[in-house]
């Protein structure tokens, strides 16, 4: 009887701790999974072997159709399709298409086509708000604007939408946190002023940036990261600042 007991006893625990296995998993919806945080640069430059190789065969990328208004960073979304087989064996583990958080994007495709990620977690949770904001002004007729930041854009008023203070991971450094700002027009966007300030310092680049640059460039040059949901930025009165050109 011991026994039988005891072997119950360990039945119970193996599937509690499959159990426990499980909901870890899916207690994690809302940032980058480990491995694929440390995976992602690998995964990056065998995709950017296989673009590569595409191009050479065919003559053109490897990417989805996207309307004309699309954003920059979201404009040519890689068609893994268009690569599995002769050109990569598997899709990466990180990436939408596997059920990862990264949509793997090309950016400079009429110079030198380059493989870049999206981080979709924080892409959803501006999508997310938007939708409150949309909804906010369907029914006010106004937006939930609090202080403004710059020629066009300001804080949202989270009090308003009845939403707690709300922010997203930065992509680009540690225990960095974004905030939101809203443009005249309605649309959300991800603040990457901070982190193109950091970058800015870090390199010493103050007086070396021409009036005209797009400082989102900085960020996409420096990481595997493109700036998702963002307006372009320039460095005005020592500091970037977005403009309305998305």
């Amino acid at each position: 009887m011991r026994r039988k007991g005891r072997a119950m006893l360990l039945t119970r625990l193996s599937a509690v701790l499959v159990l426990l296995g499980l909901l870890a998993g899916c207690m994690y919806p809302n940032e980058l999974r480990k491995e694929n945080m440390l995976a992602g640069g690998e995964y990056v430059i065998l995709v950017q072997s296989a673009v590569d190789q595409y191009k050479s065969k065919t003559g053109v990328l490897p990417i989805k159709n996207s309307e004309e208004a699309t954003p920059l960073y979201e404009k040519y979304p890689i068609d893994f399709k268009k690569l599995l087989g002769a050109y990569m064996s598997t899709i990466p583990s990180n990436a939408f298409e596997n059920g990862g958080t990264a949509r793997y994007v090309l950016i400079d495709v009429e110079t030198k086509p380059t493989v870049k990620m999206l981080d979709l977690t924080s892409f959803q949770q501006t999508v997310e708000l938007q939708r409150a904001v949309d909804e906010y002004r369907s029914r006010t007729g106004v937006l939930p604007l609090a202080e403004k930041t710059a020629q066009g854009f300001h804080r949202i008023d989270f009090d308003k939408l009845k939403w707690k203070q709300t922010d997203v991971r930065s992509m680009y450094s540690v225990n960095t946190r974004l905030p939101f700002l809203i443009h005249d027009s309605g649309t959300v966007t991800i603040d990457y002023a901070l982190e193109m300030m950091k970058l800015i310092d870090k390199k010493q680049l103050q007086g070396k940036l021409a009036p005209d640059d797009d400082l989102r460039a900085l960020l996409a040059a420096e990481s595997y990261f493109v700036p998702a949901r963002s307006y372009a930025y320039r460095f005005v009165n020592g500091e970037p600042v977005p403009i309305t050109a998305p």
